[in-house]
C-alpha cells in the first residue's frame, strides 16, 4: 500500500517496535508521516508512487528547504510546500483540484492558494480509514 520494499518495511518495523506504546499502531504513524505520503495526503499528487516520484524530482520543500527524500520523517509543525517552479507542473495543478474530492486528513492543514501544507499533530490510529489489520503485521515480524 505504500510502495516500500521487503527492507525499508521491515527498518520501519524495527523503529516500530523500539519505541513506547502499540506497535502496530507506531508503525502506521512512521508510515503516514514519510513525506510522499504527506505529499499524496496534501492532495498534490493523485498515489503515493506518484508523490514519491514527485519528490525525487525536487519538487517540494520542507521548511523552506529542497527535500527529495521519499521516506523523510515529518515532525509535527513541517512545512510542506511545492517549489515556485513545480507550481506550473500540470500534474501538480490537476491533483490539488481534485483534493477537494478526495479530502485532507484532520492531522494536516492545506492550503491550497499557497500549495503548501503544515503537519499540525501526530496521526492517531483513527485518523487512518484504510481498512488494515496491523497486528497481523506484528505478529508476522514479531516471529
Amino acid at each position: 500500500m505504500y510502495g516500500l520494499s521487503e527492507k525499508q518495511f521491515h527498518l520501519s518495523f524495527v523503529e516500530a517496535d523500539r519505541q513506547k506504546g502499540i506497535t502496530g499502531t507506531n508503525l502506521l504513524v512512521l508510515l503516514e508521516r514519510r513525506l510522499d505520503n504527506v505529499v499524496y495526503r496534501l492532495g498534490f499528487a493523485n498515489s503515493r508512487s506518484q508523490g514519491r516520484h514527485f519528490v525525487r524530482h525536487n519538487h517540494f520543500l520542507v521548511n523552506g528547504k529542497q527535500v527529495n527524500i521519499p521516506s523523510y520523517l515529518l515532525a509535527v509543525g513541517d512545512v510542506v510546500s511545492v517549489r515556485e517552479k513545480s507550481q506550473k507542473v500540470q500534474a501538480i495543478c490537476d491533483s490539488v483540484e481534485a483534493v477537494v474530492r478526495r479530502g485532507v486528513p484532520q492531522w494536516l492543514d492545506l492550503e491550497k492558494d499557497k500549495m503548501k501544507g503544515v503537519v499540525k499533530n501526530l496521526p492517531v490510529r483513527d485518523d487512518l480509514t484504510m481498512p488494515m489489520q496491523e497486528q497481523l503485521i506484528v505478529e508476522l515480524y514479531s516471529k
